[in-house]
């Protein structure tokens, strides 16, 4: 300790125990030196501690930096520095969990123009895993949808060349590519004994993150991820299909299956559209004057119309605010699969000239004060996609180092006494003879025509029975303008602390 600072503790202590003696009457000298004996040696533990700390990390400093001399002098071929150091941030930031990474320049600009709704590649999302690339999901209308990619697929090849073991980031940039060219991945699927090979040609990917449908009174509106778009197109969805309705609408449907999720601040802002009052998500973090919490803003653009939400394990992060919080508030019945499970909060930390790091910050809770980490929602009234065949069986449980569930005060949605009495005969997977999934024709959509039945009885309209509604022909929502990202793609957000960098919400690369 120096000096100075046992003084100054020193010195108020001693002032502390001439004002206690001035009350109680009597203060000895012996008491007085005692505090600051006690004091002093408790200083010089802390600082001793501090110290030892201090010298640990230099001796691990000293041991990266004897590694890093080691493979650069080393190793088969030669590697650049940078190679070297890039490896060693993506390795000290993956190892905390599957969410966190370390983004080069270009990497980084890569996510803002993604973010931004269009880029270059195959369509889509993938998840590292163990060493090995999972897609999580494929983007509606992209060459991955239409060559059949399924949700749970691993990704072991490009063009023959196997990838095993590779970072996500040098995979992501693998498939991407120029536009017209061809690329062909080996997949292996679950119950599929050999691997399959799918040929693609790459394609500028624009997002089309709303599609909306009417069928007779109800309103059908898919969210394929919440990027900086999102609410508003949904709510000029559902304008327009206000409109064809003559005004009448009866009900809504939200399919967020398959839906990664994105930013925060759009799940918030769905979440308002549709919540008149009450809580809609917390984040806690590390430190207690972190911690955030949003309510809604007193607006319900549908005026209370009866809604079923549609979810699945490929819908993750931002999707599970949206369908937790009308869960939570009984808003909206919950039909389909389980969700992922991602109940952590990433935060984009821009480094200038040198990329990007997304480090998790904190963890969300649903308004019940539900943490999902790893457990998803489980929907009020489960439903397979197809028959007798797990829909999606990867989900962030099964990932490396994922983060642990804690500070919630429920494992389990609180029960529901409100479903309508057409939830108990809604089967819960297609009969043997259901048509085969058509993405063009959503009479073949089993969860959809489900959903179409629960929010028609809870409208009182007539259901129809098993046989399949003729398909509707899509009515998308506008594209939004095609634009320069200028800014991180984070920035539009309201950040939990106006000083801190805005929270984002998913770690999955698209390509």
């Amino acid at each position: 300790m120096k000096f100075r600072k046992g003084l100054l503790v020193g010195t108020a202590f001693l002032v502390a125990g001439v004002g206690l003696g001035s009350q109680l009457g009597q203060w000895s000298s012996f008491s007085s030196n005692s505090l600051v004996v006690q004091a002093l040696a408790e200083d010089v533990k802390k600082d001793q501690t501090n110290a030892d700390k201090s010298a640990e990390t230099y001796r691990l400093l000293t041991l990266f930096g004897d590694v890093f001399e080691r493979v650069r002098a080393n190793y088969v071929e030669p590697v650049s520095d940078r190679d070297l150091i890039t490896n060693a941030l993506n390795g000290m930031l993956t190892g905390l969990d599957p969410h966190s990474s370390y983004m080069t320049e270009k990497q980084y600009h890569n996510m803002e123009i993604q973010t931004k709704g269009e880029f270059g590649g195959l369509g889509l999302e993938v998840q590292a895993e163990d060493g090995h690339i999972k897609v999580v999901s494929p983007i509606d209308g992209t060459p991955a949808a239409k060559a059949g990619i399924k949700s749970g697929d691993y990704i072991i090849a490009i063009d023959g060349k196997n990838i095993d073991g590779m970072p996500l980031n040098t995979a992501v940039d693998k498939m991407r590519g120029k536009p017209n060219t061809p690329i062909t991945l080996t997949l292996l699927r679950l119950k599929t004994p050999k691997p399959i090979k799918v040929t693609m040609t790459r394609e500028i990917i624009h997002i089309q993150v709303i599609k909306s449908a009417l069928y007779g009174k109800i309103g059908y509106i898919r969210l394929s991820q919440f990027n900086e778009e999102t609410e508003k197109g949904m709510h000029k969805a559902f304008d327009k299909l206000q409109k064809e309705a003559g005004g009448k609408l009866a009900g809504l449907i939200i399919d967020l299956r398959n839906d990664p999720g994105g930013l925060l601040d759009q799940a918030i802002a769905v979440c308002r559209d549709f919540i008149k009052d009450g809580a809609i998500v917390s984040t806690k973090a590390r430190n207690p004057k972190d911690n955030q919490l949003w309510n809604a803003k007193g607006t319900d653009i549908t005026n209370g119309l009866p809604i079923v939400v549609l979810t699945n394990g490929g819908s993750a992060s931002a999707s599970e605010i949206v369908s937790g919080a009308l869960q939570d508030h009984r808003r909206a019945i919950i039909l389909g699969g389980k969700t992922f499970g991602k109940g952590s909060v990433q935060s984009i930390m821009p480094i200038p000239g040198n990329g990007a790091v997304r480090l998790t910050i904190a963890r969300y809770y649903t308004p019940s004060g539900r943490s999902i980490q790893g457990l998803g929602i489980t929907p009020d009234i489960n439903v397979q996609d197809s028959y007798d065949e797990p829909e999606f069986s990867i989900r962030e449980a099964d990932l490396d180092h994922v983060i642990k569930n804690e500070g919630g005060n429920k494992a389990k949605a609180p029960v529901r006494n409100d479903l309508p009495a057409i939830s108990t005969s809604i089967p819960k997977q297609p009969p043997k003879n259901w048509p085969k999934y058509d993405y063009n024709n959503p009479a073949t959509d089993f969860q959809l025509q489900q959903g179409l039945k629960v929010v028609r009885s809870m409208a009182g309209l007539p259901v129809e029975k098993e046989t399949p509604v003729p398909a509707a022909k899509p009515t998308e929502a506008p594209k939004p303008a095609q634009t320069t990202p200028e800014k991180p793609a984070t920035t539009p957000q309201k950040p939990a602390n106006e000083n801190s960098p805005a929270p984002q919400e998913q770690k999955i690369q698209k390509k």
